[in-house]
């Protein structure tokens, strides 16, 4: 019932946002989808998994200069066929990196993850015929099932037509993550995490189970970039910089770890956050530090859980 209640109260922001909030915070709503569908990916390879990827946001890099490079480019300006390319170049990279990965765990699989991750970052820095090098790459307005929607401006498109478009492939994601987790196949994940040897010995293949993991929030991470990078209209390196996959971390950690609603809350609170403290004072980022250290210390399971004790106690 809690969860139905928390489904239903977002689906009436959401839905009333752009109707009563600026232009600026309903594109800031659009951005938390983009960070929300990523960090669905990583949690499910991190939170659900224990997994720790420090090299993810190179994915998320990669569904954003597929964007970029289709549209500005090749002059395809279809999203849906943006969405399916970033997918697929996503998933195929992810499948033969995970490979390599998935048979490490702990530190190894931080570090792997990481070599590749800062790889990705200097090679986009080195084609720059093709990625733009450290000025990186614009990204041009896309189509939806192909209507250009050229007669608008693009602050109304993103407004309008994208923040529906966004919101719907957010809703749809989060239903089939929902299902993963959920699935005898989210269930030997987490039971891979807890014991991998009693899972082994149960007969389930720990090794492909995480590969698929890595593989599925590789094509997660690479939607979410496809999205951000629309919002902010370019695709720059440092988005696949290792920081940027400290940061995404961060935000899992703040909303909840582990917990289906935890990306969701985690992009919301930080978006909300980093808003209110930049505008407010350079050193956001010391400000975000010490938030960070209190709730490990007081709130582990993050603001979801924070939440949640709170709901519990009133009860």
């Amino acid at each position: 019932m809690k969860n139905i209640l928390l489904i239903g109260l977002f689906v009436a922001t959401v839905l009333c946002s752009p109707f009563v909030v600026s232009p600026y915070y309903a594109t800031l709503v659009i951005t938390m989808f983009g960070y929300s569908i990523a960090l669905m990916g990583l949690n499910l390879l991190f939170g659900y998994g224990g997994l720790l990827s420090l090299g993810h946001a190179m994915f998320m890099a990669i569904g954003a200069y597929t964007v970029g490079v289709l549209g500005s480019k090749m002059g395809i300006n279809s999203f849906e066929v943006h969405l399916l390319a970033a997918a697929s170049v996503s998933g195929l990279i992810a499948a033969v990196l995970g490979a390599l990965c998935a048979r490490y765990t702990t530190i190894y699989f931080s570090m792997l993850t990481l070599a590749f991750g800062m790889i990705f970052h200097s090679f986009l820095f080195k084609f720059y015929n093709l990625t733009g090098g450290e000025t990186g790459i614009s990204v041009a307005r896309p189509s939806l099932f192909g209507h250009a929607f050229s007669e608008i401006s693009k602050t109304r498109f993103l407004t309008g037509p994208f923040y529906w478009y966004s919101l719907v492939l957010f809703l749809v994601l989060f239903a089939l993550m929902a299902l993963i987790v959920k699935s005898p196949f989210g269930q030997a994940l987490r039971a891979a995490r807890d014991n991998p040897q009693k899972t082994e010995f149960l007969g389930v293949p720990v090794l492909r189970v995480r590969y698929v993991a890595f593989v599925v929030s590789a094509v997660y991470c690479a939607i979410g970039g496809a999205i951000l990078a629309v919002s902010i209209g370019a695709a720059d390196p440092e988005l696949a910089f290792w920081t940027q996959s400290g940061n995404i971390v961060f935000i899992l950690v703040l909303g909840g770890l582990g917990q289906l609603f935890g990306p969701l809350v985690g992009s919301a609170t930080f978006a909300l956050l980093q808003d209110f403290l930049m505008a407010n004072t350079q050193y956001w980022r010391f400000a975000f530090g010490a938030l960070l250290a209190i709730i490990i210390v007081v709130a582990p399971r993050g603001v979801v859980g924070l939440l949640a004790r709170g709901f519990g106690g009133r009860r």
